[in-house]
C-alpha cells in the first residue's frame, strides 16, 4: 500500500520559492522520484560551480550508488516522521568531497507531487578530524580482513596492512598486459577480470573467489562497494576479503557426509542396489501413478536358491561376489520403469510397473529364473550355481500398501521354496 503525503507541504512551481532567494545560506530541493534537483537558489548554483538553474536540473547523477540512493530515501522517510532531519552529507562539487552539515523537510513538489526534500545547508564539518574518523582509520589498519581500494581500472589506490602483506608477490611492473593488479589477485586472472566488470556494471556486490595470497591458493568472500576518492572525488572500488577457506572445507566435509550418510540408508553397501528404505519411498509415488494411470503393480519377492551352499563350501568373499552378480543380473533385466532393491542377506524385491493383467508378470519372472540360475564364476577356476524362489503380489489385489504387498509376496515366496525351488508363484 502506497504512503499517504498529503499531510506535506506541496509547492506546485518555482514561484512560490521566490523568498528563498533572500536567503545567503545554501537551499536546494532535490526530486526523489527522477532523482535529481528540482530547485536550487543562487548560493546553490555556486557551490555546485554553475550558472544556471537548469544546469543544476539537468546535472547528470546516473553514476550515484545505490547505497547513494538508499540514504536519500531514508532521510526522506525520517524528515516524513520527525518533521526535520539534522546530519552531515558529504557531496562533490566540481568533483571534490565536501563534508556539509545538513537540515532536511520533507515536501512534495510540481503537479505530480514527487516526493521532495528541502536541503538547507548552514555549516561546514571537517570529518577528517573527529575522533570517530581516526578510530575507524585504526580499525581498518588493524583488521585482519584485507582492505583495497581500487580505481575503476582495478589499480589499487590505498589498502590496509593485512592486504599489503597477502599480495606483497604481486608487482604492477611484472604484470603482463591487459592483467591489472586486481585481476591479478585471482587464481584465474580471467575470473578476476570478469569480477571488476560485473562491480562495476553492478555498482558493487558480494562473491566469493580463490585467491593467490602469500599462504598460497585461499577461498576468499569479496564485498566490494562503490565510493568516492576523499580527494579527488574519483569513483573507486572499496574491497573488503574474508577468508572462508576453512569454513567451505567444513562445509564440504559436512555435505561429503551427508552424501555418504544418505547412500548408506539408501543404498546398500555391497550390491549398490536401493535398500528397503528407498525402495519403500520410490514405490510409493509409483502406486500412486499407477492408480491415476489405472494400472496395477507386481511386487516380487526373490530369495535366493541354494546360496548357503555357497557361503559355507567357498567362504563369505564367494558369497559377498554371488550376491553382487545376481543384484546386477536383476538390474540388467528390469526395465528402465522398474525397481530392484536388497533388503537383506540374500533376499531382494523388484516391482514391476505397467501391469494391465497378470500374464504381463510370467515373462519377466521367468527371465529372472533364467539369468540367475546361470552359473558364477567366483575365481579360482571355481564356479556357483544358485537358483531363486519368487512370490509375486499385485497391486491393488493383493494390498494398497508396500507393508501389505511384501507380507503377501513373502508368503507366496516360502510356497515355491516348499514346493521345489526354483520358479515362481502368485499370491493365493
Amino acid at each position: 500500500m502506497d504512503a499517504d503525503y498529503s499531510h506535506l507541504v506541496h509547492i506546485e512551481s518555482h514561484d512560490e520559492l521566490r523568498l528563498y532567494e533572500l536567503i545567503p545560506d545554501v537551499v536546494w530541493i532535490f526530486d526523489l522520484d527522477k532523482h535529481g534537483w528540482w530547485w536550487g537558489n543562487k548560493p546553490a548554483l555556486d557551490f555546485w560551480g554553475l550558472d544556471t538553474l537548469d544546469q543544476l536540473i539537468n546535472k547528470d547523477l546516473s553514476g550515484d550508488t545505490q547505497g547513494a540512493r538508499d540514504r536519500t530515501q531514508q532521510t526522506f522517510d525520517l524528515a516524513v516522521k520527525q518533521g526535520l532531519t539534522i546530519d552531515p552529507w558529504t557531496t562533490y562539487p566540481n568533483g571534490k568531497p565536501k563534508t556539509l552539515h545538513m537540515k532536511h523537510r520533507a515536501v512534495t513538489v510540481g503537479p505530480d507531487r514527487h516526493r521532495a526534500i528541502i536541503a538547507y545547508i548552514n555549516e561546514d564539518v571537517n570529518l577528517g578530524d573527529t575522533p570517530e574518523n581516526l578510530l575507524l582509520v585504526e580499525a581498518a589498519r588493524y583488521t585482519h580482513v584485507l582492505v583495497t581500494s581500487f580505481t575503476l581500472n582495478g589499480t589499487p589506490v590505498i589498502e590496509n596492512p593485512a592486504a599489503t602483506e597477502a599480495y606483497k608477490h604481486i608487482h604492477a611492473q611484472d604484470l603482463p598486459k591487459p592483467i591489472t593488479e586486481f585481476a591479478a589477485r585471482f587464481e584465474d586472472p580471467e575470473e578476476g577480470a570478469a569480477c571488476l566488470t560485473r562491480a562495476k556494471d553492478e555498482k558493487g556486490g558480494r562473491w566469493t573467489y580463490r585467491m593467490r595470497t602469500g599462504e598460497g591458493l585461499r577461498d576468499h568472500t569479496l564485498d566490494i562497494r562503490m565510493t568516492r576518492h576523499p580527494l579527488t572525488g574519483d569513483f573507486l572500488l572499496l574491497v573488503a576479503e574474508y577468508d572462508v577457506t576453512e569454513l567451505l572445507v567444513a562445509l564440504k566435509s559436512e555435505e561429503e557426509l551427508k552424501e555418504e550418510m544418505r547412500m548408506l540408508a539408501f543404498y546398500d553397501t555391497l550390491t549398490g542396489l536401493p535398500s528397503l528404505n528407498l525402495f519403500q519411498d520410490i514405490s510409493g509415488t509409483l502406486m500412486n501413478l499407477a492408480r491415476r494411470d489405472g494400472e496395477s503393480l507386481a511386487v516380487m519377492f526373490i530369495d535366493l536358491d541354494g546360496f548357503k551352499s555357497v557361503n559355507d563350501t567357498f567362504g563369505h568373499d564367494a558369497g559377498d561376489a554371488v550376491l553382487k552378480e545376481a543384484a546386477q543380473r536383476m538390474d540388467r533385466v528390469k526395465r528402465d520403469s522398474d525397481l530392484v532393491a536388497r533388503i537383506g542377506g540374500d533376499e531382494f524385491v523388484m516391482l514391476q510397473t505397467g501391469i494391465k493383467t497378470e500374464a504381463d508378470i510370467e515373462p519377466l519372472a521367468k527371465k529372472l529364473l533364467r539369468e540367475i540360475a546361470k552359473p558364477i564364476d567366483i575365481g579360482g577356476g571355481d564356479v556357483a550355481h544358485i537358483g531363486a524362489s519368487i512370490g509375486v503380489a499385485v497391486y491393488p489385489k493383493d494390498g494398497t500398501n508396500m507393508d501389505a504387498l511384501l507380507s503377501a509376496a513373502d508368503k507366496a515366496m516360502y510356497t515355491v521354496k516348499k514346493s521345489g525351488k526354483n520358479n515362481f508363484t502368485l499370491a493365493a
